[in-house]
């Protein structure tokens, strides 16, 4: 029986080690840097608008055309969900290590590159920041279903969600590490360039070296992901994917104990093994693979597309609502760098105060409560807060009820990385046999970022003012900031049921949830998700 091969056993048993967080480390700057180059681009795309769409004479400064800048806040990803599923499908074809070291290369250069342009009219620089944008998310898109598979496949079932979570954590630090970096760059070349507000001096609001900041901002995400190039490529390729995959035991076995610094032993046969995985052997289109995965594939697309359409609308577009509940002061009032310093300010604290906690919450607490409690727990409280903020939306921006609307926005923040966000992340790469993990993980990740693409640029459009002389240059009449924020409402809602067809995989072994280590005779067990739940250990 597969799941009897002692290197997995090992696997699932060992006491946490030094190697668990080289992984969580090495894993996790990918992560650290998936955030970074996703977030970045809010922080900057109001100053991008400023530089290249001045119009002369206008009382308001420059903004990105509506088609720009859902393109610029968007772009990253499309390349994201290609990505996914391209890397997802050649983890579990070539290997997960192999696919691994192709993410981060691509990840760098074009974090690099999207801080270049060809010349300096607009057009040019917006078409390249896109192009490379693109490609970055590309690569950022690989990283979600290798990294999530490499940890799920080198942890213990005891502690397996903690590092995950811990690896998906990292993007916590990335969101707060773009802030921080935005306002300690705004902040000097506020201190070297002094300018006027826009209102005081249209051109001389905005310096010639503020070109400068944007690029600076974007290309700092290759960094991180340089330094650790090195140790992603000495890893060796998980037990798992060589012994159920590739079907080498035995090298499953060295590489193990060379990581682990123990002595497993060797497979005494392989014929028995090899004769159960040979019987589990169905595809991904397969009537076999619908009924046993069917409602847990589809209950992981469907949470996490429904989580992403809520989550980056907030996190993408959170200057917009500050803005309009006159939080961060109007943009005709600041000059150029000072707008970026305030909206890095603002993201920072929200990041700060909600979002890193929230994902250290699930760290701690998934293997306690477990992955289905806190997926319910967090879509529910996400419903109730945006409600809270949604029905009474008037009385938040009347002056002087404003920290109480940042609070509450900041715990539907907490209720996400304390919630879905982690867990959409966490549970593809548990619950689906050995060969098409990385392969339905990258589906899941792919759904997600569909629902980021709905939330970037439908909100866009949704949260303009209903009058359409209110609306911003260029943008036709929305439904207004209220009207969305009760449809991102109902959107947490409909997560909240989509729950229920995830299934439990604390403490159980990922053999055991993927049903790989059944006997030969193939034991029919039933197919509904919740069965999983309650199956004994």
């Amino acid at each position: 029986m597969a799941g009897d091969m002692k290197v997995l056993n090992a696997l699932d048993l060992a006491k946490t080690q030094w190697y668990h967080f080289t992984a969580i480390i090495i894993a996790g700057m990918g992560f650290f840097t998936d955030a970074y180059d996703l977030f970045c681009i809010s922080l900057v795309t109001k100053l991008l608008g400023r530089i290249y769409y001045r119009v002369d004479g206008s009382p308001k400064p420059g903004s990105l055309p509506p088609n720009v800048s859902a393109a610029v806040n968007g772009v990253a990803f499309c390349g994201a969900l290609a990505g996914q599923l391209f890397f997802g499908w050649l983890g579990d074809k070539m290997g997960r290590k192999k696919a691994y070291g192709m993410t981060l290369m691509l990840m760098c250069f074009c974090s690099i590159a999207s801080g270049l342009s060809f010349s300096g009219e607009p057009k040019t620089v917006l078409a390249t920041l896109c192009f490379f944008r693109f490609w970055l998310g590309f690569g950022i898109g690989g990283d979600y279903p290798l990294s999530a598979t490499i940890m799920s496949e080198y942890a213990n079932k005891k502690t397996r969600g903690a590092f995950i979570a811990a690896v998906f954590a990292m993007q916590g630090f990335g969101i707060l590490a773009s802030g921080m970096f935005a306002i300690i760059i705004s902040a000097a070349f506020q201190a070297s360039f002094k300018a006027p507000a826009y209102e005081v001096d249209v051109l001389g609001s905005t310096v010639p070296q503020a070109d400068y900041v944007w690029r600076i901002i974007v290309m700092v995400g290759a960094l991180p992901a340089l330094l650790t190039y090195y140790w992603r490529m000495k890893m060796p390729e998980t037990a798992r994917y060589t012994a159920l995959v590739a079907k080498n035991i035995q090298k499953a076995t060295a590489d193990m104990e060379k990581v682990m610094q123990v002595d497993i032993g060797t497979e005494p046969a392989v014929s028995a093994n090899t004769a159960v995985m040979s019987s589990n052997e169905f595809g991904l289109f397969t009537k076999q693979f619908l009924s046993r995965h069917g409602l847990h594939l589809l209950g992981t697309t469907s949470t996490w597309f429904l989580l992403d359409i809520a989550y980056y609308s907030q996190n993408l577009f959170q200057k917009d609502i500050f803005s309009a509940i006159g939080w961060i002061p109007a943009a005709k009032t600041m000059n150029a760098i000072e707008e970026v310093y305030k909206i890095a300010r603002a993201q920072t604290l929200i990041a700060l105060c909600s979002t890193v906690p929230g994902y250290w919450f699930t760290v701690f607490l998934i293997d306690r409560i477990g992955r289905f409690t806190i997926q319910l727990l967090g879509f529910s409280m996400m419903t109730a807060f945006m409600f809270a903020l949604a029905i009474p939306y008037n009385h938040w921006t009347h002056p002087g009820n404003h920290i109480g609307f940042v609070v509450l926005y900041s715990l539907t923040f907490f209720f996400a990385n304390f919630g879905p966000n982690a867990t959409t992340f966490i549970v593809p790469a548990e619950i689906f046999p050995a060969r098409l993990r990385s392969t339905c993980h990258g589906i899941s990740a792919a759904a997600g970022k569909l629902g980021a693409m709905v939330g970037a640029f439908g909100f866009l459009y949704l949260a303009q003012s209903r009058d359409k002389t209110k609306a911003d240059a260029g943008y036709p009449a929305g439904i207004g900031v209220r009207n969305s924020l009760i449809v991102l409402g109902v959107v947490n809602l409909l997560g909240t049921f989509f729950t229920f067809l995830v299934p439990e995989s604390n403490g159980k072994s990922l053999e055991e949830m993927s049903r790989e280590n059944e006997d030969e005779a193939g034991t029919e067990v039933e197919n509904h998700p919740f069965n999983n739940r309650t199956a004994p250990v």
